[in-house]
């Protein structure tokens, strides 16, 4: 759509918007998006990659049918609460940020699939993250982690959890026990 153009803002006008299902402005320099973007109601993928936003625009709030987001590559130091409401959500992509920690409710993204955290500073997973029961990839490289929750175990479906580049000094008991059960387990 509109990716890859250098962009620093985008026009308020955007264009008919009934049956676009995918909303592409990765690779430019934004740092906002139009209110019109709401209007997308239909659309099920938004790449907001490689961009400088701070947080993820609360326009996309509004995009209730995502679920595919990438806010990958910018410079967001948390996520909002209402990250929860986008309930279709299957693949969320925040790697290469400043995140610290995730909020509570990601644990109200039932359906998500991956969650992919790698290159932040999470050290800890809020314990609704065992709300994440179809969660299959779980990508926590080189965060700082030290430990992780026992609530993973309660993630029946997690199939790759990735702790590679993270200061533990041996694999945590919580690790082992999902690699016993069959988890492709990475680290270090």
């Amino acid at each position: 759509m509109l990716a890859e153009r250098d962009l620093t803002r985008l026009p308020d006008d955007l264009g008919p918007t009934d049956g676009v299902l995918v909303v592409d402005v990765a690779h430019n320099r934004l740092t906002q998006l139009p209110t019109a973007l709401g209007r997308f109601a239909d659309a099920q993928v938004l790449y907001l990659g490689d961009n400088r936003f701070t947080g993820v625009p609360d326009v996309v709030r509004q995009l209730g049918s995502l679920v595919y987001l990438s806010v990958a590559e910018n410079e967001i130091a948390a996520l909002p609460d209402w990250i929860g409401e986008l309930e279709r959500l299957m693949e969320l992509r925040v790697q290469h940020n400043h995140l610290t920690q995730l909020p509570p409710s990601i644990g109200r993204l039932r359906a998500l699939r991956e969650l992919h955290l790698r290159g932040n500073a999470i050290r800890h997973l809020p314990i609704e993250i065992r709300h994440l029961r179809e969660l299959r990839v779980l990508d926590l490289r080189a965060n700082g982690a030290t430990c992780l929750p026992e609530t993973l175990l309660e993630l029946p479906r997690l199939d790759k959890l990735d702790l590679r580049w993270n200061p533990m000094p041996e694999l945590p008991p919580v690790a082992a026990a999902l690699r016993e059960r069959g988890c492709f387990v990475l680290w270090p």
